[in-house]
């Protein structure tokens, strides 16, 4: 066996390893199905796309039009390849673009036919929203509702007005207020209706740990549902705090003994008061050096 038989021939440097071709042609965008919708992140292999420009989007029933709003960055490693949940096929024709321009007027007068028709009916439910499909194969409607509803005869004359699949959704207060949209008391666009993708669950727990007022105007939203954005720091929050003294713990500083009254989280500092009045701030340097005084025989001990 020759020298040249035992080494394997190396790749050309010209040939890029497999799937980074298609990362390195690969473009982000942010997208939004409809003006007031939510964004989404797409890729795609077309790189000159600007702000306004009319797309086709793949989903699970046909291509959807979207409108391209920024650009989004692309994969922070090049060894790991971005997937984005939402893949562009091309540019929207003019046909396309037409229709899709048409598409919010149809909503709106489903909208109105289908109020009309729960007016008439006598319904206890409330119309939301209205979404079609673009290829018209399906229209859907959200509405809200404090018990079950039956629709039967409604979804009935919707068919037979429409001529198409009709499906009633009924949603609750957060998702309707996702629907809707709004200005949060931040006063920027309401997560729900600009990123959230779904609903975690919230607790008033949360607001404790964060050392948040509770006064209910303060950490709800327009949904009158707890903030959701009470779960963003939470967990750093609970992380620093365990490691930090408990409210109501005492503990030996210099030969006094203080009670915690109230910890600072962020600044890591801890606020804490003797048995005669004295009030002392202590810095996570200082707090860490105090020694934790326990109940009983060893608190007197600790004490003297």
């Amino acid at each position: 066996m020759t020298e040249a038989e035992t080494i394997p021939a190396e790749p050309e440097q010209n040939d890029p390893p497999s799937g980074a071709a298609e990362e390195e042609a690969a473009s982000f965008y942010r997208i939004r199905f409809r003006e007031d919708g939510q964004e989404c992140t797409a890729q795609s292999k077309i790189a000159d796309l600007a702000r306004g420009d009319a797309v086709m989007i793949r989903t699970d029933h046909g291509p959807e039009p979207a409108m391209i709003f920024s650009r989004a960055a692309g994969a922070t490693d090049p060894d790991i390849p971005r997937l984005a949940p939402c893949v562009i096929l091309r540019r929207a024709t003019r046909e396309e673009q037409e229709k899709y321009q048409r598409l919010p007027e149809l909503e709106k007068e489903a909208f109105r036919i289908c109020a009309r028709q729960i007016a008439q009916l006598g319904l206890p439910m409330q119309l939301i929203r209205v979404e079609r499909f673009f290829n018209g194969s399906k229209i859907i409607f959200f509405f809200t509702a404090e018990n079950r509803v039956d629709f039967r005869e409604l979804v009935k004359r919707l068919v037979q007005e429409f001529r198409t699949r009709v499906e009633m959704r009924q949603i609750g207060v957060r998702h309707e207020t996702q629907l809707i949209g709004g200005i949060g008391v931040c006063g920027r666009e309401l997560c729900c209706s600009s990123f959230l993708k779904k609903f975690e669950s919230v607790s008033i727990k949360m607001a404790k740990t964060q050392d948040l007022p509770l006064n209910p105007a303060k950490i709800s939203g327009l949904c009158n549902r707890l903030l959701c954005c009470l779960t963003y720091e939470y967990d750093s929050y609970r992380a620093i705090k365990k490691e930090m003294p408990r409210v109501g713990k005492s503990f030996l500083y210099q030969g006094t003994v203080y009670k915690v009254v109230r910890i600072m989280a962020l600044q890591k500092l801890v606020h804490a008061v003797s048995a005669e009045g004295e009030e002392i701030v202590l810095a996570e340097e200082q707090w860490k050096t105090a020694e934790p005084v326990r109940k009983g025989p060893a608190r007197e001990k600790n004490a003297e």
